[in-house]
Order: structure tokens, then C-alpha cells, then sequence
């Protein structure tokens, strides 16, 4: 198990990356097609208060602090890159949907990929960079990801990459469907979002201290997508030849405490509708101890897990390999075996 450091620049942070193949799943064909519109969106995130806060992080003191941060994206990023790599195939133009600073971007090669759209609902976010860090030509779009139909137009797109940004999506089966039918034939769509096992070690210590506290628990960690949906909901959009796997990245902090400063400087505070904006810090003094006593490190950290679904899928085209009709194999596998 390599434990690598991290980015940050003003605290001790470090990787403990640890890699599981938790699901492989290939299909020759999709499944009926399910869009927005066959299922209305259930609104369980504030868009406009998740907005807000990704704003915030990225006008914090010049956009320093979300920069030292910057060492989560920028690792999922690295991962993602592995998987396009391995697409032996050229692209003249790539979306970044929910881009954020373009930690993705960042990393496309001028000689696979000529340009590169980046597009996020937070302007701060979008431009916080400037156009001489990336290595490709870049247009930036400000818009809401959950409405990618308003900003490209059907049929027009030859891949679309997404780094850590569909966990705040109301309504998932939606947006994959517009995402979908934004690429031709044969397009790809490359994404990355966190796992339901994200965080747990905080989330237990928390509704465990507020129970002891106050008496009840409220929701202090946004809900997210269990890794057993990801494929069924990849077919139902109508992707086909689907791949989905999942990585584990534990990142060891001094205290909960660090750890909830960098989740508020990444942008990603709890943006859950109907949610709790006060804490009493008798309850956080709790759960900070009762984080350490159950989660933490021999060497006087705590850890922190972030389970990373990777999402493979392209849109169907008659160029498609198709899988044999069922008996015409030639070979027996009893003479194989």
C-alpha cells in the first residue's frame, strides 16, 4: 500500500490510496432508456446554496485556500487519466462537466485532445485559473450541470468527462440521460463521483455524538449514490458496453477538526435541503473524540475514507461491437477447460 503526500500546503496531510476492483460490469446493449422525462427529479440538494459555497471556497483569500485542498481532485483526476489513456482514441473536443478550477483539464494531452469546455454552476470555481495552466485550448460555460441540454446541443459531443462533481445532482438518472443524448454515436462518457462509503468514519461520529448530545441526529453528511445503482442506472439512460469500478483513497488528518476545515475550503459542505446550519461545539468536541477513539491511527491521526466511483459507458452505435448470437460458438469449452 503506497501512502503518498498530499498537495496541501499548510497542514500534514497524507494518501493512504487503497485500489479495489469492487465491480466490473460489461453490456452489449443498453437498456430501455430512461430520461427526465420518464421520472420527475426529487429534490434532496440546495443547488443554489452548494453554488454559493463553491464560490466561496474559490474567492477564499484569492482562491489560496481552495488550492491547498486541490489534492483530492487532483488525485481522482490522476485516476481518470489512466482510464482515458487506455481509450486508444483522439478527440478534437472534451467536455469537463462540472469542471470546477479544471483539475481534469489540467491534465489532457494537445496531442489526443485539441480543446477542452469547461462547464460549472460556480463562476468562481470556473475562472479561478488562468488559461496558461492548461495545456489545451479551453472555453469556460457557467451553467447548471443538472440542465446540459440548455448548453450543448443533441448529438453534438465526442466525449464527456466528469470529476467529482455528480454526487450533488438532484436527479442522476436525468442527468446521465441528457448526457447521453449530447454525445453522437459512439461517443464516450468517462465519470468519477463519490461513493455511499464516503466519509463514514465521520458520519457515524457525528450522529453518535448528537445522540448522546441532543438527543437525535440530523444530517451533517450528504446522501450519496449506492455503488450497486451506478450500473443500473448507466444502462436505464441507455449507455452501452458499461464499466464501473471503484477505488478507496484514505487520507489521514491531525484531527476531525482538519478535516472538516478542508471538506468547507474543497466546497463540499453539506448542502442537503432541510439540514441543520448550527452544530453546538459541546456536540463537534464529541464527536472529534469519539471519531478518534473509534477510527483513529496508531500514529495519532484519523483517517478519512473517500470511496470513488469510476463510470465507463458509450453511446450506442451500429459500429458497436455486438456480442455472438447465443450457440454459435465453434469451440467447446469442456475441450478448452
Amino acid at each position: 500500500m503506497n501512502i503518498i503526500p498530499s498537495r496541501s500546503l499548510h497542514r500534514f496531510r497524507l494518501f493512504r490510496a487503497q485500489t479495489r476492483a469492487y465491480a466490473a460490469i460489461s453490456s452489449s446493449g443498453p437498456s430501455p432508456s430512461l430520461t427526465t422525462h420518464t421520472l420527475g427529479p426529487f429534490q434532496v440538494f440546495d443547488r443554489e446554496t452548494k453554488r454559493h459555497q463553491k464560490d466561496q471556497a474559490a474567492y477564499k483569500n484569492g482562491g489560496d485556500s481552495s488550492r491547498t485542498v486541490d489534492y483530492m481532485r487532483d488525485e481522482v483526476a490522476d485516476r481518470i487519466m489512466e482510464r482515458l489513456e487506455d481509450i486508444k482514441r483522439k478527440f478534437n473536443t472534451i467536455i469537463d462537466l462540472g469542471s470546477g478550477s479544471g483539475h481534469l483539464t489540467k491534465l489532457l494531452d494537445p496531442n489526443t485532445t485539441q480543446k477542452c469546455i469547461m462547464i460549472d454552476s460556480s463562476r468562481g470555481a470556473l475562472h479561478r485559473d488562468p488559461n496558461s495552466e492548461f495545456d489545451v485550448d479551453v472555453e469556460r460555460i457557467h451553467a447548471d450541470e443538472e440542465n446540459l441540454l440548455q448548453v450543448l446541443e443533441p448529438n453534438s459531443q465526442e466525449a464527456i468527462v466528469s470529476c467529482l462533481s455528480l454526487h450533488w445532482v438532484n436527479d442522476l438518472p436525468g442527468i446521465l440521460g441528457q448526457i447521453k443524448e449530447a454525445l453522437q454515436p459512439d461517443g464516450l462518457f468517462l465519470g468519477a463521483m463519490f461513493g455511499g462509503d464516503t466519509l463514514f468514519e465521520l458520519r457515524t461520529a457525528l450522529q453518535l455524538a448528537e445522540v448522546d448530545r441532543e438527543g437525535g441526529i440530523s444530517p451533517r453528511v450528504s446522501p450519496m449514490t449506492d455503488t450497486r445503482d451506478v450500473s443500473n442506472l448507466l444502462g436505464r439512460a441507455g449507455f452501452t458496453l458499461l464499466t464501473v469500478d471503484i477505488d478507496e483513497i484514505k487520507v489521514a488528518y491531525p484531527s476531525m477538526w482538519e478535516l472538516m476545515d478542508d471538506l468547507r475550503d474543497m466546497g463540499e459542505s453539506n448542502a442537503v435541503i432541510g439540514r441543520r446550519h448550527m452544530i453546538h461545539r459541546d456536540t463537534l468536541a464529541a464527536a472529534s473524540a469519539i471519531y478518534k477513539e473509534l477510527h483513529g491511527n496508531q500514529d495519532g491521526t484519523i483517517p478519512a475514507t473517500f470511496q470513488v466511483i469510476f463510470m465507463i459507458g458509450w453511446k450506442p452505435a451500429p459500429t458497436q461491437p455486438k456480442p455472438l448470437q447465443k450457440g454459435s460458438g465453434k469451440t467447446n469449452l469442456k475441450d478448452v477447460l
